[in-house]
């Protein structure tokens, strides 16, 4: 029988479900009911039900509050919410807090006879499964790899006293271990040409192979092997009284592990080597530096054997780069030259890497260089959609493993930007462009039109709209304004019955002699022997 508890502000929803309900008859003894979640939450320490029932909308304590407690302090307790509110938000919390179920009011009797004789069978599977002895005891048997695994971890990531070591290595049958100690590290830098990475079990199985290529090269008496949660491969190796010669069995070791995974596998690793340490307490110390100078890969690239005694004697400068590197780069991306962008960050990269600057200090620098890129970009995208997609686009500099990579990788963003700054431009000038043909067209009539106002007009200098007007027409200001007028006259000509002083008059020319010196340059005739051949051809 499970003890249940309900909680309701409503006097009558609590008494209906009382008075409705058999719940002896389900499995379940109803040992309270409360009118509010700070009253429920007393019982709930005092009696430890294994089921509630409560409203969302209570006062002091609503159910959601009431669950959060319930949820932290006593997970194995289920809960069943009812409330009247439809709304996702509670259905989301509710999830969250891990309710065993989320109703909406009104409900009837048979559907909460219904609900518990489901909520009673889980609860009796769960009771069955724990009760079985054997099934735990297999399931444990299968589960000490990963508990091993998880012990040496804690072994060398926080460190262990003495006591406790010596008990779980007797409980895991762990091999006694003697001075010195020595702890490596190794980290597939990527998969290279086995491009599996679209299907998990393929990567899980290549991590698998690699893991056994570790093994079988490292597994002694005095070596303890296990893979991390974040799946790097790591070996605790012991026995050697100098520690010249532990560095030269490691390294030896390391060597042979790079080696073998990229010619059988063909894809790579990169191991770090951590300092030696005289007591076993000490692993962190080693574990710690292993990883440390596993950080150089970011630097000297990738498939490498690295031992901390090669870096530590390298301490980097202080960073010593062009305080105005992103700027300048900025500056090429604006100027549409990807010539001076790929020299300006091929000689950040290489100022890294002569400095030996800590990672930590590299991603300082691109993450200028990325919030300096930003501002060019959102200038660019007017569409708040696109500016995003380029800001996510930027954040990518986190995902690389060495800084070739950053820089390849930098190198496709500024083309992608300067290639989408020209085109963003040449999309522009044509707009502007098109105006200034449009202004022209409706104002050709203005003897006064100059090519300031019409550069006033579209927002751009008389020299660079001189200089595209030429390229997108094919003629100047003047050319063009001539060729518009001329076109409109000889409609006039043709159409009308208008005096030439007129005709000049209406397309821009308050001279006449002047306007018939251009129309006959343009057509090769004057204005009187256009009309009068317009006519005849017309009365043929």
């Amino acid at each position: 029988m499970y003890k249940v508890i309900i909680v309701d502000d409503e006097a009558v929803v609590r008494v209906g479900l009382k008075n409705t309900i058999d719940w002896n008859e389900h499995g379940f003894q109803l040992i309270g009911d409360y009118a509010n979640g700070r009253e429920a939450w007393e019982a709930v320490e005092q009696h430890k039900p294994e089921l509630v029932i409560s409203d969302i909308s209570m006062p002091f304590m609503d159910g959601l509050e009431l669950a959060g407690l319930i949820s932290a302090q006593y997970p194995y307790i289920k809960l069943i919410i009812l409330t009247g509110f439809d709304e996702f938000e509670y259905a989301q919390q509710a999830i969250r807090l891990k309710v065993s179920d989320f109703i909406l009011k009104p409900i009837t009797a048979k559907e909460i006879r219904v609900l518990l004789d489901r909520v009673r069978s889980e609860m009796d599977e769960e009771t069955k499964r724990r009760e079985d002895l054997g099934r735990l005891n297999n399931q444990l048997n299968q589960s000490l790899p990963l508990l091993k695994e998880r012990f040496l971890e804690r072994l060398v990531a926080t460190g262990l006293q003495r006591a406790e070591i010596n008990e779980r290595f007797a409980y895991f049958g762990l091999p006694p271990i003697s001075p010195l100690y020595l702890v490596l590290v190794a980290d597939i830098d990527d998969f290279g040409d086995r491009e599996l990475l679209s299907y998990e079990h393929d990567v899980e199985f290549l991590r698998f192979a690699a893991f056994d290529i570790f093994k079988e090269t490292l597994e002694k008496d005095d070596v303890l092997l296990f893979r991390t949660r974040e799946e790097r491969m790591v070996a605790i190796v012991s026995g050697q009284e100098s520690e010249s010669l532990l560095y030269e069995k490691v390294f030896s070791l390391a060597e042979q592990v790079r080696y073998h995974i990229e010619k059988y596998l063909k894809f790579t690793v990169t191991i770090g080597i951590g300092r030696s340490c005289d007591h076993i307490e000490q692993l962190p110390l080693s574990y710690k530096s292993a990883l440390s100078v596993l950080d150089y890969r970011f630097l000297l690239g990738k498939n490498r054997v690295l031992s901390i005694l090669d870096m530590e004697g390298k301490s980097s400068s202080p960073l010593q780069l062009d305080l105005d590197w992103d700027r300048k780069l900025v500056s090429a991306v604006k100027t549409g030259s990807v010539q001076d962008a790929f020299q300006l960050i091929e000689n950040g990269v290489a100022e890294l890497k002569m400095i030996l600057a800590p990672i930590e200090g590299c991603f300082l620098q691109m993450q200028k260089v990325v919030l300096s890129l930003m501002n060019p970009i959102q200038e660019l995208f007017q569409n708040v959609e696109e500016s995003i997609e380029w800001q996510h686009k930027l954040m990518d500099v986190y995902k690389f493993k060495t800084l070739d990579e950053v820089e390849m990788w930098l190198k496709e963003v500024v083309r992608s930007v300067i290639s989408a700054i020209a085109d963003n431009r040449s999309h522009l000038t044509s707009m502007q462009i098109h105006r200034a043909v449009e202004y022209i067209e409706t104002n050709y009539a203005n003897d006064k039109m100059s090519l300031q106002d019409l550069c006033r007009h579209v927002l751009m200098s008389t020299s660079y709209f001189s200089l595209v007007f030429k390229q997108h027409t094919g003629e100047t200001f003047i050319e063009y304004l001539t060729g518009v007028r001329i076109a409109k006259a000889k409609e006039l000509l043709h159409n009308t019955t208008l005096k030439f002083y007129e005709i000049a008059e209406q397309v821009g020319y308050q001279d006449p002699n002047y306007f018939s010196i251009l129309f006959k340059k343009q057509t090769g005739t004057t204005p009187k022997d256009y009309r009068e051949k317009q006519l005849k051809e017309s009365g043929a």
